[in-house]
């Protein structure tokens, strides 16, 4: 499969191996035309008159489709009990098992983690088909399992309307490459600081491992340092929290980068660290900087020249305990989850070329590159609120 998934141009990949229509007029349709429209869901919810129950994992790969899907049924569906009756569940799961507690990747989720899913299915279809009173239609709309603290809530929202969207600004002393280097993340905004650069090479592309991803060996919560041993990789760290901050919603970064290359990627991704030392992935996130602006209209970059990127790390909920840190690593690739761009911009997909591009990273006063955070105030914690006194704390 590696000799599968590096072979070149993208379109031949599965030539000889089986006759793949379809996967050819993927990788064609490379900007969001009618190919896609046909299929997408977009701008089509409000035809949509059957009540629907998504259910998925914070490490499914499908994860954020299950939102924009429940988004869209619960917003404008056309007949108000689909509207109403929307559900979303989303558990510590893959794709493929759903419903399994217990450890999962490098992390021990406990029992909590399990759920009966088959009686899950029938409660659900006994009250919409059978007209039988489950009591389903009286629960909140939404039920989430909080990594961490590993319980279950139920909420009535997406985002959650108590969500307190923090910045935590990338610095660093020009040299963030790998866990060993000076990257740091704090709530204070950068002042003058120099540069962090890397080097990618689409011939050594940094590996998928871990995240939400549908590879069966290479998924869910993985311990990362092997990938921040590479100095393709920049690595930023707030210093051990000192309460529990839950970051419950979804995660954006944003980032001002060069690149030589007149089209490339950036990626993202974001990292508990726990007090042995392990780095958890929780969530990542991608962006091609020909698409920046638009799906449908893509445009090349000026090598060279700085552009402010919004890169979606999806959705998660984690509790990072007091003691443990967040981290963000950022490079340009994540492989084989995501194609190489191969930083020629050319059409992608079809042709062999390859070539290096050197990356540049800006933190400063103009240019605060930043991880928005949806922090949830844990209001149970006597005399001050966690979240807050750890935002005043770091500062100052």
């Amino acid at each position: 499969m590696e000799q599968v998934y590096r072979r070149l141009p993208l379109i031949t990949a599965l030539d000889g191996i089986a006759d793949r229509p379809f996967y050819r007029g993927v990788v064609e349709h490379d900007c969001f035309d009618e190919f896609w429209k046909a299929y997408s869901m977009k701008g089509k919810y409000s035809e949509c008159e059957t009540p629907a129950y998504f259910q998925t994992g914070w490490y499914d790969n499908l994860v954020h489709e299950g939102f924009k899907c429940f988004r869209g049924w619960s917003q404008e569906a056309r007949t108000q009990e689909a509207r109403k009756t929307a559900k979303l569940l989303v558990g510590p799961w893959p794709h493929n098992p759903m419903g399994k507690g217990g450890r999962f990747g490098d992390i021990d989720f406990g029992p909590n983690g399990e759920m009966d899913l088959i009686a899950e299915h029938a409660r659900w279809f006994d009250q919409r088909l059978r007209g039988i009173e489950t009591g389903i239609d009286d629960e909140p709309p939404i039920r989430i399992f909080v990594m961490g603290e590993n319980v279950w809530r139920t909420e009535h929202e997406w985002p959650l309307s108590r969500t307190q969207q923090t910045d935590f600004f990338l610095h660093g002393g020009g040299k963030a490459n790998s866990r060993d280097g000076d990257g740091r993340l704090s709530p204070a905004p950068p002042e003058t600081e120099p540069v962090d650069a890397f080097t990618y090479d689409p011939n050594d592309p940094v590996p998928t491992h871990g995240g939400p991803s549908m590879f069966a060996e290479n998924r869910g919560p993985l311990d990362r340092r092997v990938i921040e041993r590479r100095d393709d990789v920049l690595v930023y760290t707030t210093e051990p929290l000192t309460a529990d901050v839950e970051v419950t919603g979804p995660i954006e970064l944003t980032l001002y980068a060069a690149s030589s290359a007149p089209n490339t990627d950036f990626t993202a991704a974001l990292i508990d660290v726990h007090l042995d030392g392990k780095a958890i992935i929780l969530t990542d996130g991608i962006i091609r900087a020909r698409y920046r602006e638009s799906y449908e209209q893509p445009s090349l970059i000026e090598p060279g020249q700085f552009y402010e990127y919004k890169i979606v790390l999806w959705e998660t909920s984690n509790l990072f305990k007091a003691g443990h840190c967040i981290r963000l690593e950022i490079s340009s690739s994540n492989f084989p989850r995501f194609d190489r761009n191969q930083n020629t911009g050319h059409k992608p997909g079809m042709d062999a070329k390859l070539a290096v591009a050197e990356q540049t990273i800006r933190h400063d006063t103009q240019h605060p590159s930043r991880l928005t955070l949806p922090v949830i105030p844990r209001w149970d914690e006597p005399e001050s609120y966690g979240y807050l006194r750890f935002i005043r704390l770091m500062r100052t």
